[in-house]
């Protein structure tokens, strides 16, 4: 479990960086995975559910999870969709208390947010396509417009290292053709090949917006095998499949 300094001296919310030990699931799956979306058994998913709901506070149906497409989709959770468990989007915002918002992640970068004057909690999935196509800058301005005198409080989790984030040419001209800046981003590897800076990338996104406070929970989900399950080092050893870390957050009672 790891926690912004920051966000832990707010007495009205909780929040957690929720390593991938403390759960039930086996094998390559092992142990805290929480996405529904993988190869692992579905009752142990809810029963790894079930114990972050519990670590937070709350019953498991108060905890918020989204269907991720790398998309720049932002849901409001409202008296009118409380109900719905998992929702398809890339971020989610709330005002609603004693409920968790959460994010998935293996590699992407979690991000938590709270506007602590207009009591508004965000959690965003932020990979490097949600990153380029705007889910960033989308869940600040759906965020700014609930309430005036915005003063945001940004917690950018573990994710993975420029150092193994190996992408190619193609990958490069992508966001180069967006704009010649995002050279900033990249450093070069062996031939055609650069390493890409995802959480440099993504700390670049709130430039505009200036946050009253943004910090860093740095670790590398691909290096930390012992803490965080990763997407590419799965794929580089072979596994068919891998875990999801989850990321929570929630406004609580006064």
């Amino acid at each position: 479990m790891f926690f912004s300094k920051k966000f832990k001296k707010f007495n009205n919310i909780k929040h957690c960086f929720f390593s991938k030990n403390g759960g039930v699931s086996q094998g390559i799956y092992g142990s805290l995975n929480c996405g529904l979306s993988s190869n692992d058994k579905k009752e142990n998913v809810l029963k790894n559910l079930n114990i972050v709901s519990k670590k937070m506070g709350l019953n498991s149906e108060n905890l918020f999870t989204m269907n991720q497409t790398h998309s720049n989709k932002v849901t409001l959770i409202n008296d009118i969709n409380k109900h719905i468990q998992i929702i398809n989007s890339d971020a989610l915002i709330t005002k609603q208390k004693n409920i968790a918002i959460s994010v998935l992640t293996a590699d992407c970068v979690p991000v938590l947010i709270y506007d602590e004057v207009n009591q508004v909690i965000g959690a965003i999935h932020a990979g490097w396509k949600g990153a380029l196509g705007g889910i960033i800058e989308n869940t600040l301005n759906e965020i700014i417009k609930i309430g005036k005198n915005s003063k945001i409080n940004v917690a950018i989790g573990p994710c993975i290292n420029v150092s193994n984030y190996e992408v190619g040419n193609e990958f490069y001209t992508t966001f180069i053709q967006e704009s010649k800046k995002n050279e900033d981003f990249f450093l070069p590897a062996k031939k055609d090949k650069f390493f890409f800076d995802l959480r440099k990338y993504v700390n670049s996104k709130f430039k505009n917006f200036k946050p009253h406070y943004i910090e860093n929970i740095d670790f590398d989900t691909f290096s930390e095998d012992e803490n965080f399950f990763s997407f590419r080092r799965s794929k580089q050893i072979g596994n068919k499949d891998y875990g999801r870390c989850i990321s929570v957050i929630n406004l609580i009672n006064d």
